[in-house]
């Protein structure tokens, strides 16, 4: 557009420039008026017309176009926000459709009112003097969050953004405000507020209670049972098995436990994630030796890493178990070694999962139907969470056999 109006401009420019020069040399009798001057005039006049025509419709289009801009401009703001204007009096004498949709009122119940008809009374009277003061006295736009009261009563809350305005002599002619409703936004965070609350307190409860059950009185009672029967004596009343459950259950108790405890902590404010070097081969081997499946992973030299042992535990302990659990194969297997440039990789022989996949179901509650097996759908996104909240990145890709291979990029 613009190439074409410099193209344009340039001759019609030099159109006209010789025909001054002509007319000028004509005029000064350096040249006779012949009969070929007058065509030459007349054709310059013609082609000094098509450049024009071309300008003309340029800058028209121009306009057009600024017009269509601020018209879809003006459409969104009046489709997103609550909009009004009051006279120097305060007097309401524009709102939208937005904004009585959201108060309730019909326009014509609000034009020659002013705002009071909306105020819900949570605002003290100083709140409404910082807003005169901003916008009449130093003709600044006023934002604030604003709860408001429609029509039959109920409460909804605006972020508010008020200005007044000025004629050429510098006199208050009156205000507009621009309000966006931000009533279900507050509601969603109250009630988040609420939940972490909840939360944060079954996470003490773990913390303080369960810890002094699983960490203090269980071994206690247990040691206790062990120092009050001789060797002879258990085998008597044939309770090696039991006892020997009983050890190995507090033992994976206490792991999970380590990990959750280590999880809830992350709730607090401000919460730094724990971290030491450890040997990841040989922690994820004491981790799993209690467990039914430990027989069916096969772990690798790892190398040191530097993670929350717990936690990493926790999270990996949870591939595996998707890898042995959603798995058709007569022998389930789980293999976890280490690739270049610090890959820690959890390959199973299952159904197999794409990196489009793994995203799909790394969202909360998010299961694929087909499975015939039962689940939430949170523990893979618990589990990515304790992955980046090391700093590691996790991704996913089918392997040769038809499995997934889950990468963790540390």
């Amino acid at each position: 557009m613009k190439i074409k109006i410099l193209i344009s401009g340039i001759i019609a420019t030099l159109i006209m420039l010789s025909f001054f020069i002509i007319k000028t040399v004509v005029l000064f009798d350096y040249m006779e008026h012949t009969k070929m001057i007058e065509w030459y005039e007349y054709l310059s006049v013609i082609l000094f017309m098509l450049p024009f025509f071309i300008i003309t419709k340029e800058f028209i289009n121009i306009i057009n176009k600024g017009n269509t801009h601020r018209k879809s401009t003006e459409e969104l703001l009046n489709d997103s926000a609550l909009i009004s204007k009051a006279d120097n009096k305060g007097k309401i004498i524009y709102v939208n459709d937005k904004f009585c949709e959201v108060s309730g009122y019909k326009a014509h119940e609000l034009l020659g009112k002013d705002h009071s008809v909306l105020n819900s009374g949570k605002q003290p009277k100083e709140f409404w003097t910082q807003m005169y003061i901003a916008t009449v006295k130093y003709k600044s736009i006023w934002n604030e969050i604003v709860v408001n009261k429609d029509k039959k009563g109920d409460e909804y809350i605006v972020d508010s953004w008020i200005k007044a305005e000025f004629d050429q002599n510098d006199k208050l002619t009156g205000y507009i405000s621009v309000r966006h409703d931000i009533t279900e936004l507050i509601k969603q965070k109250q009630e988040i507020e609420k939940n972490n609350a909840y939360l944060e307190h079954a996470a003490k409860i773990l913390r303080h209670d369960m810890h002094s059950g699983i960490n203090t009185y269980i071994p206690r009672g247990l040691n206790s049972l062990k120092r009050r029967l001789t060797e002879d004596k258990i085998k008597e009343l044939n309770i090696e098995a039991p006892i020997k459950l009983l050890e190995e259950g507090l033992s994976h108790a206490q792991k999970v436990y380590a990990g959750v405890k280590e999880f809830t902590n992350l709730v607090k404010k401000d919460a730094v994630l724990d971290k030491k070097p450890i040997q990841l081969s040989s922690v994820l081997t004491n981790y799993l030796k209690s467990t039914a499946y430990a027989g069916q992973v096969d772990i690798d030299e790892l190398g040191i890493i530097n993670a929350n042992e717990a936690l990493i535990c926790t999270a990996i302990d949870n591939l595996i178990r998707n890898g042995l659990k959603y798995n058709d194969n007569s022998s389930k297997i789980v293999r976890i070694y280490k690739e270049e440039d610090n890959m820690i990789v959890v390959e199973d022989n299952g159904r197999g999962m794409t990196q489009e996949q793994f995203e799909n179901y790394s969202k909360p509650y998010v299961r694929n139907n087909d499975n015939k097996e039962s689940g939430t759908g949170l523990g893979l996104n618990i589990c990515i969470a304790i992955i980046k909240e090391h700093g590691f990145s996790i991704g996913c890709e089918l392997s040769e056999n038809g499995g997934s291979k889950i990468k963790i990029k540390i």
